[in-house]
């Protein structure tokens, strides 16, 4: 294995402190890594390029285990490709995030009795950059404290000026393309923020509320609708009900009265309008709901808006200036004593709509809006994948990608806010229209009755261009030219609606069908250790700093990658972590008896004929191990990649080689020699292997181990090809002998340190040569005069023979082994008379009977495994 030309190798050492402290560790050797240039991308390298942007995280945010979760994941990536040959940029950057932001700076001003009006628009702006400037981008830092390999000198942000241009310039070539255009229609309004905002923002839930019906019309010509928003009839303009149900039938085309009002409504008939579903009436407010406002458009009805941007009643009379929820009383009470309320039900539970950002209901409202005409954009989005140019891993996440592109709206962008990319259009004062692109000059000023769209765009409509902006787009730079399009888009399922849909959607049409990126690798969701969402609710969120700063960031990597199966939820708890640390720590010790006795990368590997069958054995396996674990990247597949990391390195590494590799270490010789060499490959490789996922701890290990400058910059292993199926085999039985003799000294209650005396008849078989090992793994001494065998074990062809007198109490292991027979006994019977009982077969349950047939399979290897253990006890 040669490391990477830029390396500059010293001599290796072998001192390592007898413990690995990570806080003592990590700061520093990653401000070298930064220091040195280690992750800056160069877009005039001839190496291939490999790219990944990182999901920018809003500027308001911290890191949170999600954001961790899926930067180890993102980090193990690129290390392993720029470790690969790759020119492997990871951009960094965060989101604007219009409305959070715009709320923390209010909130300030609140602090200090102002408001934003008070500042005015330009001020405000600036202060929310102030804002920026000292509290925003806190994450930044937390994600150098989780190893982060991202190119910094890269870093964006969506309100950059380049970034700006870039959504100014795609706007300008959208509205030029008639796919956006203004138009007045119903929108997902918040009270609190003053904003609209789009579909997929609102979070739904389950609110107790209540369901009114009420007496619309006077005599003969009466109907009864059923609302949950009683507030709205001020804004009915119609009735509604199907045009085949016979029980409304006379009433369709005329006019009833509207109660509370002075106006009378027409009665339509509309197929919208479901007659099996309460009385088969429907009360119609083109206004305030979206249905209402298609049957509205259908039946050329009037919009009558009832409500202010605060949900306060503006309509004249004596609810006027009602906040919508005293409104709703106030009218029930009003209906109520005018004999108009039918029904009522309290509480009647349905599912509400409220703001993602304050968690304030949502009030659907009718306002002129600016929207992308989606259809074509969304059309190219799904072909790309449909035709294979982009590939969704995994695979059955490409439904739900189809679900959303093939059915999306079009798209609500602008937003009521000041803090945003401002909509760059002006209104003139003959009514003209003029959309303004990043190197044209306003149409005329403020003062010759010129005035810019006073709304911003939504925050996704930058950030879906991210991809190619933070590249230097719409200018062709190198960086775009080099590393676009880029490779990998790593985020969590959740999002393919707001983001990934959007990326594509515009990617496509800005690049010229291009696509944005060749895989999207879908990740499910960090969850607590019981599967359950982590919600500050619930009690059960977790700082990842806190586990960082108790057990280091290796340590919350390695978990996070172990969890990480493609499109499936993560669960984590802490014990796992502490796990994870425990295996750093298992690295470090193993490394550091490695070099105290003599592991060594110098000089090539000795050939296979001067090796030991052991020797042979962990190359044959290390190989395997590499095939594996490149495999599993090239299919996402983090947690097997880190499940055989794990094995390989704490089971075959440190638990066989290194123990096995004892004996040879004290007998010195060329055998020595020839194992310090192996011992010095494999700890090199796999300490390569595991670092992407543990950079810390591996790159200190393999500095000193190496010499080298750093393993962040070395070469990524390769398979050799070297194969010893012989060897395996060998060892293999090997350690069937030693696992079975340990567990017959567990069985017998012997003491992990405890010597026995032991004969071993191994003439034959392939273990001859391992005897000294055999012996000094089991605590065997050799056999005295007086040795006298008191248990034989024949093993894979081998026997051993061993003289327990006098090491423990056979009379008492006797009696507990016979109690655990009896209560075996006792189990398999209580199984077999369920089993046999044809009543209980026919009731129970299939998952129940299945229980009962694994118990007694249970009953039955306890039985034979302790009437073996008492066979095998000397006789008293």
């Amino acid at each position: 294995m040669t490391e990477n030309a830029q390396q500059q190798p010293t001599a290796p050492s072998t001192e390592l402190p007898t413990q690995y402290a990570p806080a003592d560790v990590e700061g520093p050797l990653y401000e070298s890594w930064v220091e040195r240039g280690y992750f800056a991308a160069d877009a005039k390298s001839d190496k291939p390029a490999y790219t990944i942007v990182i999901p920018p995280p809003n500027v308001t945010g911290s890191l949170h285990l999600g954001h961790a979760f899926q930067h180890t994941l993102m980090d193990a990536l690129t290390r392993r490709k720029r470790m690969q040959g790759f020119e492997s940029l990871w951009l960094p950057g965060m989101d604007h995030a219009g409305i959070a932001t715009q709320n923390k700076v209010e909130q300030q001003l609140a602090e200090e009795g102002k408001s934003r009006h008070d500042l005015g628009r330009e001020e405000f702006v600036e202060r929310v950059w102030q804002w920026k400037e000292e509290y925003g981008g806190k994450i930044l830092g937390q994600m150098r404290r989780l190893g982060d390999g991202v190119d910094w000198d890269r870093e964006r942000f969506t309100m950059d000026e380049g970034l700006s241009k870039a959504v100014q310039t795609i706007f300008k070539k959208l509205y030029d393309d008639e796919l956006i255009y203004r138009a007045e229609r119903i929108i997902n309004w918040c009270p609190r923020c003053l904003t609209a905002i789009s579909d997929i923002e609102v979070e739904y839930q389950e609110d107790d509320g209540e369901l009114v019906s009420i007496k619309y019309g006077e005599g003969d010509e009466t109907l009864v609708v059923a609302t949950t928003r009683a507030e709205t009839m001020l804004g009915d303009t119609a009735v509604a009900v199907h045009p085949d149900d016979e029980r409304y039938r006379h009433l369709v085309g005329k006019r009833i009265k509207l109660p509370l009002t002075n106006r009378t409504i027409p009665v339509v008939a509309d197929t919208h309008v479901d007659p099996e579903f309460g009385t088969g009436a429907v009360k119609v407010t083109p206004a305030h709901d979206p249905n209402d406002f298609a049957i509205g458009q259908r039946h050329g009805l009037e919009s009558i808006t009832v409500m202010d941007e605060r949900a306060v009643i503006t309509v004249h009379g004596p609810f006027e200036g009602l906040d919508r929820f005293e409104a709703r009383s106030a009218i029930v009470a009003a209906l109520r004593s005018q004999g108009r309320i039918v029904a009522e039900k309290r509480p009647y539970v349905h599912s509400v709509g409220h703001c993602s950002r304050c968690k304030t209901t949502i009030e659907p409202r009718l306002s002129m809006q600016w929207w992308v005409k989606v259809g074509p954009l969304a059309k190219a989005a799904g072909d790309a994948v449909r035709d294979g140019r982009v590939k969704i891993h995994p695979e059955d996440m490409s439904k739900r990608y189809f679900d959303w592109v093939d059915n999306m709206h079009d798209w609500c962008i602008s937003r009521q806010l000041w803090w945003g990319h401002r909509i760059p259009v002006w209104y003139g004062p003959e009514g003209e229209v003029v959309c303004v692109g990043p190197d044209e000059e306003p149409p005329g000023t403020e003062a010759e009755g010129w005035k810019q769209d006073t709304d911003v765009l939504d925050t996704w409509f930058s950030s879906g261009l991210w991809p190619f902006s933070t590249l230097g787009w719409p200018e062709q730079t190198a960086d775009l030219r080099k590393f676009y399009p880029t490779d990998v888009l790593l985020t969590g399922h959740d999002i393919i609606f707001f983001w990934v849909a959007r990326m594509m959607m515009f990617g496509l049409y800005a690049m010229d069908g291009e696509v944005p990126f060749r895989t999207i690798a879908l990740t499910g969701l960090v969850r607590d250790e019981r599967g359950k969402k982590m919600s500050k609710s619930f009690g059960n969120v977790v700082d990842p700093l806190d586990w960082m700063d108790k057990y280091g960031s290796d340590a919350v990597r390695f978990t996070l990658a172990r969890g990480a199966n493609p499109g499936t939820d993560v669960p984590i708890g802490e014990d796992w972590v502490q796990a994870s640390r425990n295996f750093a720590n298992k690295i470090w010790n193993a490394t550091r008896f490695a070099l105290m006795n003599g592991a060594t990368v110098e000089g090539p590997l000795p050939a296979p004929s001067e090796m030991s069958a052991t020797d042979r054995w962990i190359l044959s396996r290390l190989n395997k191990t590499v095939a594996e674990v490149d495999a599993f990247y090239d299919d996402f597949q983090f947690a097997k990649l880190s499940d055989s990391l794990y094995h390989f390195a704490w089971d075959e590494v440190f638990d066989w080689y290194v123990e096995l590799s004892k004996t040879t270490f004290q007998a010195g010789g060329r055998g020595a020699e020839v194992s310090q060499r192996v011992l010095g490959e494999v700890l090199d490789v796999t300490l390569k292997l595991l670092h992407p996922v543990v950079p810390f701890v591996t790159d200190t290990l393999w500095t000193t181990l190496t010499g080298g400058e750093s393993v962040v910059i070395a070469d990524w292993p390769a398979d050799s090809g070297f194969r010893d199926e012989a060897a395996e085999r060998e060892i293999e039985t090997l350690q069937s002998v030693i696992t079975e003799v340990r567990r017959f000294r567990a069985d017998q209650g012997l003491q992990p340190g405890q010597r026995v005396p032991a004969r071993l008849t191994l003439d034959g078989t392939a273990l001859a040569p391992h005897e000294a090992a055999i012996r000094q793994l089991l605590r065997l001494q050799p056999e005295g005069d007086a040795f006298a065998a008191t248990a034989t074990l024949p093993v894979a062809g081998a026997t051993v023979a061993l003289d327990l007198s006098g090491t423990i109490d056979v009379a008492a292991e006797r009696k507990r082994l016979a109690k655990d027979l009896a209560a075996a006994e006792k189990e398999k019977a209580q199984a077999t008379g369920k089993l046999g009982n044809e009543a209980f077969l026919a009731k129970a349950p299939d998952n129940v009977v299945e229980k009962i047939r694994t118990r007694l399979a249970k009953a039955d290897e306890d039985i034979a495994r302790i009437q073996a253990q008492l066979d095998r006890l000397p006789q008293a």
